[in-house]
């Protein structure tokens, strides 16, 4: 038990006192020890499960999740870090509840709340509404625990909004830190967070931007790369300049995917939608306006057919550091002949970044684990502490 010793010890030496019982919404909301906590941690229930170690911290409760847009990877990492931390994991159909029905954020968020440990929501299809709603359903839930409504106050975790998706931006960093041997090995280090062609539209702009958010902050020099037209929202490009003047490493911004592989030690390449089209697809919706989504749909359909060139090919890949940069993606992809006839990237590259993209999407499970640890557990060293102690049986077989 070395390793978990080890990162314990290390925990001991961070303040992040003020996530306990509070939420988990914008990685760039948190400090910088805050989120080394939530790594440390996040390794340190890797390592006690691989030791067959349990770190149950509940034994009852639920952990609810509303999901208003299609997820798998999420939504089975959400219910396996809840369940091995001892929570039952109920789904909010909004189709089938009251909400159809016009039930009010504050009635919602309390009803479904009375046993209720951990929220997680993915609301990341419309701009300005999903952070939006998540902090509505925080202070409905704050407001219920102070009135007596609610003996605990549930905490929230942000599982994919409009502006942020911390849970895949932390796992796509731990899977960086640990494939290069630590934080300390990454200053300097580029990474291409790159648009990338895909027959589809209305992807989120919460993964590049989470990315840009994220790896700014650890001296890296960050690369966003995509055709005109295709901008984040400029409050992540702020935060992600801030993050690197702070930290020496660099944000640049570029139309030539080329140049953003040039000399890479990483690349994400990942279609997303327009910033500008996201906000016209939001007020179409809100004026119910469904000729109006379709028509949008069709432009920005023949919009992305005049960037097919934006795609990670072989050659791409070759002009990156010795030939072998860390290629990425939050999955799925669209790959070349396989699931689309033009996609994200080509067939060959993918295959032989197959296991390393596995291993990235591992570490979820673990990140929102940690999440919900460090908001439930008040003093968590002294809890894993007693874990290493006592090693209580995950599996009995």
């Amino acid at each position: 038990m070395n390793k978990a010793e080890k990162l314990i010890g290390e925990l001991k030496g961070l303040n992040f006192s003020k996530m306990y019982n509070e939420d988990f919404l914008l990685t760039w909301e948190k400090s910088d020890d805050e989120i080394a906590a939530t790594f440390k941690v996040a390794d340190i229930l890797r390592n006690l499960r691989e030791n067959n170690i349990s770190p149950r911290i509940f034994d009852s409760g639920l952990a609810v999740s509303l999901f208003r847009d299609n997820s798998t990877r999420t939504r089975f990492s959400f219910a396996s870090a809840a369940n091995m931390l001892g929570l039952e994991v109920q789904d909010l159909d909004e189709g089938k509840s009251q909400i159809a029905h016009g039930e009010t954020v504050r009635e919602t968020a309390n009803m479904i709340s009375f046993m209720a440990d951990i929220i997680g929501i993915r609301d990341d299809m419309y701009i300005g509404k999903g952070n939006t709603y998540m902090r509505e359903v925080s202070q409905a839930v704050r407001e219920g625990n102070k009135d007596g409504v609610l003996e605990q106050r549930p905490t929230l975790v942000n599982l994919q909004c409009d502006i942020d998706h911390p849970t895949q931006s932390m796992s796509d960093m731990l899977h960086i830190i640990n494939t290069y041997g630590g934080v300390e090995n990454l200053k300097g280090k580029k990474i291409a967070m790159t648009w990338a062609y895909s027959p589809s539209y209305g992807k989120p702009l919460s993964v590049p931007q989470g990315v840009i958010g994220l790896m700014t902050r650890f001296g890296m020099d960050v690369v966003l790369a995509h055709p005109e037209g295709y901008e984040v929202m400029p409050e992540v490009e702020a935060v992600a300049s801030k993050n690197a003047k702070a930290t020496g490493g660099s944000f640049e911004k570029t139309n030539d995917m080329a140049k953003a592989f040039k000399d890479a030690d990483i690349v994400y390449p990942k279609s997303w939608a327009p910033f500008a089209a996201m906000e016209k697809r939001t007020n179409l919706y809100g004026d119910g306006d469904f000729d109006g989504i379709k028509a949008l749909e069709k432009d920005l359909l023949a919009q992305n057919a005049n960037h097919k060139d934006w795609e990670c090919t072989e050659k791409l890949m070759k002009s990156t550091v010795d030939g072998k940069a860390l290629y990425m993606h939050c999955l799925p992809a669209d790959i070349t002949g396989v699931s689309c006839k033009e996609g994200e990237v080509e067939a060959t590259v993918f295959d032989r970044y197959r296991v390393p993209l596995y291993k990235e999407a591992s570490y979820k499970p673990y990140i929102i684990a940690a999440m919900i640890a460090l908001s439930k557990v008040k003093d968590p060293v002294a809890y894993f502490e007693n874990l290493l102690k006592n090693q209580p049986k995950r599996f009995l077989g």
